[in-house]
């Protein structure tokens, strides 16, 4: 009896150890293909997520074999796919803000007797393009047909508010997409830029409608702002028809411009509240003063009030190519003409774009009648609760006479080229 039950208890512990030895061979002949399919990722990848989709498979592989050769292969194909689809696509190339002074005409008469805002804006004028502190290229991403550029500063979050409220809102009008994106620098206050930066990325976050560029938002500094954006159209959106850009103190009217925009399709579109023959202000009190040794013509080109301007996006990218071959001037409106001067081209100017108000003289009570901004596209300028309520009443119940006629109308032959 006792050697039978001996008998019994050998043969089960053979049977055991002949499992158990089918299942570890089992085990290590499958993790050994795993590994070799493993090598054949890591020959195939040449870019950080091929490499961290080899690590991450090789840390699971050896211990269970969770991941089979088939679904091995599967992972290394996609990625290896959104890897190249990445690398097609346009990223914003500047990356080093480092910017030296240009100190090769400090020592002349000329300089010397400047202003010292003109003299830091020249040494500084070579740096053209910067860093982006915050980006938001997806924002391009599909058809666009309006696009709507804000310029802004980082603690007028009040403004910035009210226009996502008002005419900056996301929508589709007549089938037609319409986005709003803000342009700001960094702050010229220390105290402001250790306050307000993490408020704006946490904006940025919840609003995904933030561009910003590493340079100082100041007032001669917004032509970089001009010329970085131009640069960051190009770059990002292939399929945006329009532009509208303007300041963050304006209501737009943004039924009227698409309205405006549904007529026939006009090539190199640049429309706005164009001055003519406007002459550089020589007071230097004036915010706008501009010396003789920084521009010595007795007469401005055209240019459009940047208040509030429309332009079509295939302009949009001519003017960044030729924006690079023209030194930067420190009133961004004013450049712009200069660049469409290069272009051969007039802007266009219409009744519709109010940037200096509906009637000139602030305290008039027509810049408060909500007719006249039913009838208009841009009005400048006005205070975050003015917009919030000027809106309201606009898109009330209002019954107005007449309406001002937004239609295209006829422009000259050299918006035609």
């Amino acid at each position: 009896m006792k050697m039978c039950f001996r008998k019994m208890r050998l043969l089960k512990t053979c049977c055991i150890v002949s499992f158990v030895t089918l299942i570890t061979l089992t085990v290590l002949q499958r993790s050994s293909k795993s590994n070799q399919e493993l090598q054949n990722v890591s020959q195939r990848s040449s870019s950080a997520e091929d490499k961290l989709v080899s690590n991450f498979l090789s840390f699971f592989a050896p211990k269970d074999n969770f991941w089979s050769p088939q679904k091995t292969k599967t992972i290394a194909t996609e990625t290896h796919m959104v890897t190249a689809t990445r690398r097609e696509t346009k990223e914003w190339d500047v990356t080093n803000a480092n910017c030296t002074p240009n100190n090769k005409f400090t020592q002349t008469e000329w300089f010397n007797g400047l202003e010292s805002n003109f003299k830091e804006f020249l040494q500084y004028r070579h740096c053209r393009y910067f860093p982006m502190i915050l980006n938001h290229p997806e924002r391009c991403s599909g058809d666009i047909y309006l696009l709507l550029i804000v310029k802004s500063v980082i603690t007028q979050y009040d403004r910035r508010e009210a226009i996502r409220k008002t005419w900056g809102k996301e929508i589709v009008m007549d089938g037609k997409q319409v986005k709003t994106l803000f342009l700001l620098g960094t702050s010229p206050s220390e105290n402001e830029r250790f306050h307000h930066q993490k408020l704006l990325e946490y904006e940025s976050i919840i609003h995904g409608d933030i561009l910003q560029w590493d340079f100082l938002d100041t007032f001669f500094n917004l032509t970089l702002k001009e010329v970085n954006f131009l640069k960051w159209f190009s770059t990002y959106c292939e399929d945006v028809e329009y532009i509208f850009k303007g300041d963050d103190d304006v209501f737009v009217s943004t039924q009227n411009v698409i309205e405006f925009l549904n007529a026939p399709k006009i090539k190199n579109l640049f429309v706005g509240d164009v001055l003519h023959r406007a002459k550089p202000i020589r007071k230097k009190e004036n915010k706008y003063y501009i010396p003789e040794a920084l521009y010595n013509q007795t007469y401005y080109p055209p240019y459009a009030g940047g208040g509030g301007f429309l332009m079509a996006g295939t302009l949009a990218r001519r003017l960044h190519k030729v924006s690079e071959s023209l030194e930067l001037y420190p009133i961004d409106d004013v450049f712009l003409g200069m660049c469409l001067e290069v272009l051969s081209m007039t802007p266009v100017h219409h009744r519709g774009f109010r940037t200096f108000g509906i009637v000139k003289n602030k305290s008039s009570k027509m810049n408060k009648e909500p007719c006249f901004y039913k009838s208009i596209m841009v009005v400048h300028k006005l205070l975050p609760a003015e917009l919030l309520e000027m809106w309201e009443a606009v898109h009330s119940s209002i019954s107005c006479s007449r309406k001002m006629r937004v239609s295209v109308g006829t422009f000259p032959k050299l918006l035609q080229r």
